[in-house]
């Protein structure tokens, strides 16, 4: 009976992987490539998964050939092949050949993944983004387009997208699970690499990936998200100018949201802004560019974008994201916190 309870423990494991391995969503699942480094990747995946699977099974067959066919049936002592140089050739080349089999696609993989030479070449055209990590956000700064987002990262589909990634206080990672793989973000040398967003299949997403931080760095590890918006060259080009139209904070219309503006400019300016090229050098950033903050999908990374969330975030940012730098920085009444959010939800550069 306890034999025949295993099995079944092992069919329902079994079953339940088979069926959850389809549950992964096309933003997020690793499972759903969205773009040319995550096939690479993604075939690298199932070319080991196959190397596995054939060895187990291979051994698998063996070992009931074995167990039935050259069953003990009396007490002689079977043909001993200790010192068989035929069975030491095979078993030792074997392993030689699988290895190189995945060796030889994951070297080439490897090379082809780190090469970032456009974005070092003089008068190229390629889009480079600096992506800086920090405790618990993101930054993205555009550096051929002198502008600056933060948590809201917006690219072009079906190009390479070179990035600069650096992270401001301790490690950090930075993954985009259904477009590539993670890589790295230090403190004291920059990681260059690239990614490419296929068109069709973030039409499938709706044109949002999620991003996440793959390095336990604190608390709200599990909390620093970021989304990645995708649209087409045109449209990028489009949203590219309207950032840079905006030179000046943007003014305030209804008088909730005019009071607002002034609570903020006495009580946040000193660590957000609300242009999307300030002068400000980059390690000197202290919170998320809000520019664009209207237009956001999440707050704080995590939170729905409504007012509603919004006043939560403020009321108490530390419940959402313990150990988050912004928790004790300000003091606000339930009503300025209501002006400081209609004052923020009207933050939009396109409509």
């Amino acid at each position: 009976m306890k034999r025949l309870a295993k099995w079944r423990l092992i069919s329902i494991f079994a079953i339940l992987s088979l069926i959850l391995s389809g549950c992964g969503e096309p933003f997020l699942s690793t499972l759903r490539p969205a773009g040319e480094v995550a096939d690479i990747q993604y075939d690298l995946m199932k070319l080991s998964t196959l190397i596995m699977v054939g060895v187990i099974v291979v051994v698998m067959v063996i070992f009931f050939i074995v167990m039935f066919k050259f069953r003990r049936k009396d007490e002689k002592i079977p043909k001993q092949v200790e010192g068989s140089h035929k069975l030491e050739i095979i078993w030792t080349v074997i392993p030689i050949l699988l290895l190189l089999l995945l060796a030889v696609p994951t070297v080439s993989a490897t090379f082809k993944l780190a090469d970032v030479s456009p974005m070092d070449k003089k008068d190229s055209d390629a889009l480079v983004i600096n992506v800086r990590s920090n405790l618990y956000w993101w930054e993205f700064e555009y550096p051929g387009h002198g502008i600056v987002t933060g948590q809201d990262l917006v690219v072009p589909t079906d190009e390479k997208v070179y990035f600069n990634l650096i992270s401001s206080d301790v490690k950090h990672s930075f993954w985009v699970p259904a477009v590539g793989g993670k890589l790295d973000t230090n403190t004291e040398n920059v990681n260059k690499f690239w990614l490419e967003f296929d068109s069709a299949k973030a039409k499938e997403a709706g044109d949002l990936f999620y991003g996440k931080c793959a390095e336990l760095c604190g608390p709200s590890h599990a909390l620093m998200d970021f989304k990645v918006k995708t649209m087409s060259r045109d449209d990028f080009d489009n949203w590219v100018a309207d950032m840079k139209d905006v030179e000046e904070p943007k003014l305030a219309e209804t008088e909730s949201a005019q009071r607002g503006q002034e609570i903020f400019n006495k009580s946040c300016i000193g660590c957000h802004a609300v242009t999307p090229a300030n002068g400000t050098p980059p390690e000197a950033r202290r919170a998320p560019n809000l520019t664009n903050f209207g237009e956001r999908s999440r707050i704080a990374g995590v939170l729905d974008h409504s007012e509603e969330d919004l006043k939560k975030w403020l009321t108490d940012p530390e419940k959402y994201k313990p150990g988050n730098l912004m928790t004790g920085s300000y003091d606000l009444t339930e009503e300025q916190i209501n002006d400081v959010t209609e004052y923020l939800m009207g933050l939009k550069v396109q409509e």
